[in-house]
């Protein structure tokens, strides 16, 4: 696939565009294909820079939001009936929420190759498997932020949604024919109403090699760069790591320069960019070495969840032996109905359960407290019920 059946539309740029689009859409037929291109790795929003659609009987529409000032909601109307189907969905619909755009019915691609037993469930693989035929490799990694978008990009674009809901149509006979497409329903709407993620507790203690530095004031080092770094990322729209690497990070952790031109003298401060923003940089990491010791991050990041599985055995053997139990009983129906096992339930779920069963005796209630689905329940209740009762 080198080009669009119908050629490369015009990209809708106005709002007399929009509204075209708005009325061809309205009067299609069938499922919706939704895609977006966002710019990450390049910018600290995860906004949409592109949205393409197609429906039968309207084609495919471009539309790029930014000079429509991010608000494509005179599309909602004309989109709220149809079922969306898109690839991946969770990665896309948050951006789609921020230009007005949420969908009513779900099918999601990815997953339903996943539930499907495919291995590879990208949406090239899926295609050349299910379809036969080959997508252009493409342009999803780059800065879609860029302007004007170049040619093939938009071809690129285009041929993502060109074939999707044939594709959305073979993986659902594949999961009626395995009696799973009534999971795979459950799914989408857990997809399609889950919302954004939670913030994370401490977001700064992902940062990459972090495991090198373990005592209290270095890791408060690593957090006060981490949070002017991502301070400076978000008021200029740029990707935290093209502002200071996480690398630097950990290094000036480590080594704990005390003047800003022991910072500067560090190879990864060396940067002309990076000696611009030395005396920025350094007023965190004084900041940091300032702090009373009751301020400073703890060693290990908090939890409300069990400790590492490396430890049941010695902290608590019964816990250890259920999860053993419990992850056995997983493997034997992930091989049965060859659904991958991190879809069949949770793994943090599995984990608390076996480590704090309830109390009650009631893990179907636990299960579907914690979100696990009626199908994922009907194949693992019993199953885990028996789990939860192994002793060591």
């Amino acid at each position: 696939m080198l080009r669009p059946t119908d050629g490369l539309p015009t990209v809708v740029v106005d709002r007399a565009g929009l509204d075209t689009v708005a009325a061809a859409f309205a009067g299609g037929h069938g499922p919706v294909a939704v895609d977006a291109e966002r710019a990450s790795g390049f910018r600290y929003s995860q906004r949409a820079y592109l949205v393409q659609l197609r429906r039968a009987g309207a084609g495919t529409a471009l539309v790029d939001p930014v000079p429509l000032g991010g608000d494509l909601s005179a599309l909602a109307t004309a989109l709220a009936g149809p079922e969306w189907v898109l690839h991946a969905a969770s990665q896309d619909l948050p951006c789609l929420a921020e230009v007005g755009l949420a969908p009513g019915t779900l099918f999601d691609t990815e997953l339903a190759g996943r539930l499907a037993g495919f291995p590879r469930v990208g949406l090239g693989p899926l295609v050349e498997q299910l379809l036969g035929l080959r997508l252009e490799k493409g342009h999803g990694a780059a800065d879609w932020s860029r302007r004007p978008l170049p040619e093939d990009w938009l071809v690129y674009a285009a041929l993502d949604v060109e074939v999707l809901v044939e594709l959305r149509d073979v993986l659902a006979g594949v999961l009626a024919e395995q009696g799973k497409l009534e999971w795979a329903r459950q799914e989408f709407d857990v997809v399609r109403t889950a919302g954004p993620p939670a913030p994370r507790a401490e977001p700064w203690r992902r940062t990459s090699g972090i495991h090198r530095v373990r005592k209290p004031r270095p890791l408060a080092a690593v957090r006060a760069l981490w949070e002017a770094r991502n301070s400076l990322a978000a008021e200029r729209d740029i990707a935290p790591g093209r502002v200071l690497p996480d690398a630097a990070i950990v290094e000036a952790a480590v080594a704990t320069p005390a003047t800003p031109e022991a910072l500067a003298a560090m190879p990864t401060f060396r940067g002309r960019a990076q000696r611009r923003l030395t005396r920025y940089w350094f007023d965190a990491l004084a900041a940091s070495y300032a702090l009373d010791n009751a301020d400073l991050p703890r060693a290990t990041p908090p939890s409300d969840g069990p400790p590492p599985v490396a430890r049941w055995a010695d902290r608590n053997p019964d816990a250890a032996a259920r999860l053993a139990a419990a992850r056995a009983a997983v493997a034997t129906v992930s091989e049965q109905w060859n659904i991958p096992v991190e879809n069949l339930l949770l793994p943090d779920l599995l984990r608390r359960l076996c480590w704090s069963p309830p109390a009650d005796g009631d893990v179907l209630g636990y299960l579907r407290a914690g979100g696990a689905r009626a199908w994922q329940i009907e194949l693992l209740g019993e199953l885990l019920e028996k789990a939860a009762e192994a002793r060591a």
